[in-house]
């Protein structure tokens, strides 16, 4: 029998002030944030599944609620948030703070709050009888590359009949995002070897090997960027190229041992994409064999980080559809940034990203969400839940 404790939260604000006071960095573990939500289905008498990541630290969530049918709807959210370091906070981060009729805390926007919303109606949801189910898919470290939702989606499509659509719900505002630019993350690092700097042809400095690199790469985005709109809709509408962390050399007077630097590629085609990076990489190949040829510890190495399919919008009609029977005013719009909603397209599941919040308060100091954006989440579950209901 399904039971509840007088501690539980019930509301949406209540469940926001729970997630939020958990500080799930991507650098650290959300298991804590993970059993406080299984502890609480356990007592409903709600299965749930984790699929767990390789170091056993970190934990995607998985659970349905209603019958185990085709036809239902995914919602879907990252438990992981950005760091606070070097931010000026005037509120504890950690804490839900209100003040003119803002929410403030790390993840309320990006994006607590959209889960605080979907684990409000739980409750209303198994009361309902509903005739399809709703499947919540809890990931981690999107932030950090969108590290935790392959297996999650492996899983949901492996132990759950076929969903009919996924909402994801990154902050927009509750407007219906459609589509969005793929990522692709890099790493480039150029081993030199030391010298005395003022005897530049006893050694090879990766500082100087990298930024031959850089500029390589820094034509390549002038390129894009001077090119006719290749991504109509998008702001900027085109592919960008950016360098993003810059890590080199021990000493002014050294040549540098080791030069590392993470940039990436953001496009609405995997295929513009790669063909950047092979562009880049032909180019580093180059310098690889100049540089080995002088000093066999020398050579350039590259890493893919991340390679996160952009969603495209095609086969997404159902999820447009049911969305917008959720919202009193639906209207589509296109995003730069990268969400979990593109893994799910190819997955073959209809797709959008709808959430409360908005994106410009994302990864920000003071982050909040408007106490009205949070009700709009809430009536958008009620909504879905008389949809559902049988």
């Amino acid at each position: 029998m399904a039971t509840t404790s007088s501690a539980d939260p019930t509301t949406a604000r209540d469940w926001l002030a729970r997630l939020v006071s958990f500080d799930t960095t991507s650098r650290n573990s959300n298991l804590a944030l993970i059993e406080a939500i299984e502890t609480w289905l356990h007592r409903l008498g709600v299965p749930s599944r984790r699929v767990s990541g390789a170091a056993g630290a970190k934990a995607n969530l998985l659970f349905s609620i209603g019958p185990d049918v085709a036809g239902g709807v995914v919602l879907s959210g990252h438990t992981d948030v950005v760091p606070i370091d070097g931010q000026a906070w005037s509120t504890d981060p950690w804490t839900l703070s209100e003040r003119d009729g803002r929410l403030y805390g790390r993840g309320t926007a990006d994006m607590k709050g959209f889960i605080a919303a979907g684990l409000s109606r739980v409750q209303a949801m198994l009361a309902a009888d509903l005739a399809r189910p709703v499947h919540f898919a809890l990931s981690y470290d999107e932030e950090v590359g969108l590290l935790g939702a392959p297996s999650l989606i492996e899983t949901l499509m492996g132990t759950v009949p076929t969903p009919a659509v996924v909402v994801v719900g990154e902050p927009t505002g509750m407007r219906i995002v459609d589509r969005h630019k793929g990522i692709m993350g890099i790493r480039t690092t150029v081993h030199g070897h030391e010298a005395h700097s003022s005897q530049t042809h006893l050694g090879v400095s990766a500082n100087i090997v990298a930024t031959r690199i850089m500029a390589r790469i820094v034509a390549i985005a002038d390129r894009l960027a001077a090119a006719p709109v290749a991504a109509p809709g998008f702001e900027p509408p085109h592919a960008t190229v950016t360098i993003g962390l810059v890590q080199g050399g021990t000493a002014p007077n050294i040549l540098a041992r080791e030069c590392s630097f993470i940039w990436d590629i953001r496009s609405t085609s995997p295929v513009e994409a790669r063909a950047v990076y092979d562009d880049v990489e032909a180019y580093a190949r180059q310098l690889d064999g100049e540089i080995r040829a002088r000093f066999a510890d020398c050579g350039i190495t590259t890493e893919i980080l991340s390679d996160v399919p952009p969603l495209t919008g095609a086969g997404n009609t159902p999820a447009i559809d049911l969305v917008s029977q959720l919202l009193p005013a639906p209207q589509c719009e296109v995003a730069s940034y990268v969400s979990e909603a593109g893994l799910f397209e190819c997955a073959g599941l209809p797709t959008v990203i709808c959430g409360p919040g908005w994106i410009a308060q994302a990864h920000q100091p003071d982050e909040y969400i408007e106490l009205e954006q949070l009700a709009a989440g809430e009536a958008f579950m009620d909504r879905l839940v008389e949809v559902l209901r049988a």
